[in-house]
């Protein structure tokens, strides 16, 4: 089993892919959020796998600042993410949420089980 600082970076890199600040494919996403993936998101609406590849597939630009970011293994397979992030873009006003991830080791990689942002007030 890998080392926290290893889980670490692979998850952010993971993280990343999903919010488009690495190059990631219509087939990598696919594969990256597990078939019964669950989204709790800041608008308080739920969205499932096929409605989070969709949306991520036709994004506008923004620019988003990912920080804070944490990784622990709750299970020798399921991992939690935690992390801030701060977008900023010509389409989007400044906006601060608090986001969490569970993740699970399956013979694949690590796949995205369920997420969560939640709005945070900007200091």
């Amino acid at each position: 089993m890998e080392n926290e600082t290893e889980l670490e970076e692979q998850l952010r890199c993971l993280e990343e892919k999903l919010m488009g600040l690495q190059p990631c494919t219509t087939e990598e996403l696919t594969l990256l959020l597990s078939d019964d993936f669950l989204e709790f998101g800041s608008s308080g609406s739920v969205f499932r796998k096929q409605d989070v590849i969709a949306a991520l597939t036709c994004r506008s630009e923004v620019q988003v600042k990912l920080t804070d970011f944490q990784a622990k293994l709750l299970a020798p397979t399921i991992a939690l993410a935690t992390y801030s992030v701060c977008s900023v873009g010509s389409n989007a006003k400044d906006a601060a949420s608090l986001r969490s991830s569970i993740w699970s080791l399956e013979e694949s990689g690590w796949r995205m089980v369920f997420h969560q942002g939640t709005t945070a007030s900007n200091p």
